[in-house]
């Protein structure tokens, strides 16, 4: 096993254990829950931006060509909206969701979700250790409010919570079939990792975009809304000091 794999299956691992993170709400109350989950959107959305436009772009552009890149980056804010339009690929960030009423299909959705995952994990791995890393670090800033709300999608429809927790941990296993084809395939396809990036880069940015700044502008509370400001900053600056120093 060489080295590479081994980061890409470690990382995975680590992603698909955040899936677990819907334990946390079997001993948290249902107001904090939401408290906690309300400001973890905010600083997932200024993140995934951040990564975006600092990070992922830039690491394509140097190994791909400016043109081709942003051709790409279109192309993946494009298939993240079908994805969402016509799998029912749904983000739910309040722990209880009434449009989720197919708890099946929104665990269909998810592991495909975390088979991407996976694929992102091993195309940054192929370029550097150290983009591998930061984008796993990416990934799991937005799978926590994610599983936190697929958790509550399926307790929803049904599941006990102890069941609904099992079967999102089954999902979040899906990442490590993207892992190892992705690790395969940036080795057979010449230029496989530069458009990975340049596609995640326009996942991240629609996610952000479409699906958790419209969650930011449901609160109209003005103190609860300059907080999320704050935290949504805070996760575009953190992205540049990692640019910067990491």
């Amino acid at each position: 096993m060489t080295m590479q794999l081994l980061w890409i299956l470690l990382s995975t691992l680590l992603v698909s254990v955040v899936s677990l993170v819907g334990a946390l709400t079997l001993s948290l109350k249902e107001r904090l829950l939401k408290a906690v989950l309300f400001l973890l959107v905010a600083f997932s959305a200024g993140a995934l931006i951040g990564g975006a436009f600092l990070h992922l772009i830039p690491e394509a552009i140097e190994t791909g060509g400016q043109q081709s890149v942003f051709i790409f980056v279109i192309g993946g804010f494009v298939l993240f909206f079908l994805l969402e339009k016509y799998l029912y690929w749904r983000h739910c960030h309040d722990g209880v969701c009434h449009q989720h009423t197919f708890t099946y299909l929104n665990l269909f959705g998810d592991g495909l979700h975390n088979f991407i995952d996976g694929l992102v994990i091993a195309g940054s791995f192929a370029v550097s250790v150290r983009l591998g890393l930061f984008t796993t670090l990416l990934v799991i800033i937005h799978e926590i409010p994610q599983e936190l709300g697929d958790f509550g999608v399926l307790v929803y429809g049904g599941f006990s919570r102890q069941k609904a927790l099992f079967y999102n941990f089954l999902s979040g296993l899906c990442a490590f079939g993207g892992a190892i084809l992705g690790y395969f395939l940036s080795h057979k396809i010449e230029g496989f990792s530069y458009i990975l990036l340049a596609l995640t880069a326009g996942g991240f940015i629609y996610i952000s975009s479409a699906d958790l700044v419209p969650e930011i502008h449901k609160e109209t509370d003005t103190r609860k809304s300059a907080l999320s400001l704050g935290f949504f900053i805070f996760g575009i600056v953190l992205m540049y000091i990692l640019k910067k120093f990491a």
